[in-house]
């Protein structure tokens, strides 16, 4: 054969064989990289389901507490609505963006919704106890206010702490990043020199607003917490934190971001980012690196 066909034929082959190898490496890079965010989506589709059950929970818990017929069935309805919706997220895939996005909504207003039921049986419960007090120095002046508050039954105790649940922080849109030497974004837990972790602390205008100190614990895939140099209570425990950021709260929506350099060894596995605030765990969420 004619040299003038062998050399160009001999280029186009490696070139073919070339493409191909490239080809097969990207088509690997992307499945590993849509496991990962196939991952992700799972973990927060869990941590969803489970407020959504908490929420149902606690409506279960309020119509313990009175007996006026009129808010037991406001509240069976809310709860009815918020089990459906925890149904709902059961059966779409975490995968469906859209879905997941809206039923991420939806978990916003029953959280409101069942903030504002605490507020007003507590309301009514202080409510009643004034008059009651009131009407024994002066009978029948506020006969129409005992009547319209008439078959409240509360439990001090149990709606203070469900006045403590609404006002307590929520911190939501937990983020771990992990930063090589040049300050740029790695998924190889090797080649980290930085942990980032973003979060928000949610819009809450029962929460106390002021400064507020904020603890954030990183726990290794072999059980142990990346230091950080400190302690802090929770519990009637002392608690190891990773990183810590004190922050002004106006009771708005208020975006928090914390760093740890690495000074120890890390490994491949599961990373749990637990956030702690006015003595309480106010989110978590797990990150998996390679």
């Amino acid at each position: 054969m004619n040299k003038k066909f062998i050399i160009p034929s001999v280029i186009v082959g490696l070139l073919l064989i070339g493409g191909i190898v490239f080809l097969a490496v990207s088509l690997g890079k992307q499945k590993q990289a849509n496991k990962e965010m196939q991952e992700l989506a799972e973990l927060d589709k869990k941590e969803m389901e489970n407020e959504y059950q908490m929420f149902a929970d606690q409506y279960s818990e309020l119509k313990t507490q009175i007996n006026n017929d009129s808010i037991i069935e406001q509240l069976t309805q809310e709860q009815l609505k918020t089990e459906r919706l925890l149904q709902e997220l059961k059966n779409v895939k975490a995968s469906d963006a859209r879905e997941i996005a809206r039923l991420k909504k939806e978990l916003a207003t029953c959280r409101a919704v069942i903030r504002s039921y605490v507020l007003e049986i507590d309301s009514l419960n202080r409510l009643n106890q004034n008059l009651t007090a009131e009407n024994t120095r002066v009978k029948g002046q506020y006969a129409e206010a005992t009547r319209q508050i008439e078959g409240l039954s509360a439990d001090k105790q149990s709606l203070s702490e469900k006045v403590a649940i609404a006002a307590q922080l929520d911190a939501t849109g937990i983020s771990m990043t992990l930063k090589n030497k040049r300050g740029k974004a790695t998924k190889r837990i090797k080649r980290c020199k930085t942990i980032q972790v973003n979060f928000n602390i949610s819009k809450n205008v029962t929460a106390a607003s002021g400064n507020k100190t904020v603890y954030v614990r990183v726990t290794t895939p072999a059980g142990t917490v990346l230091s950080g140099g400190g302690s802090f209570q929770y519990e009637n425990r002392t608690l190891p934190y990773s990183m810590r950021k004190t922050i002004e709260y106006t009771g708005n929506e208020t975006p928090v971001t914390v760093y740890w350099n690495v000074n120890e060894f890390l490994g491949e596995g599961t990373y749990n980012v637990s956030i702690f605030a006015d003595g309480n765990m106010i989110g978590s969420r797990n990150f998996t690196f390679k």
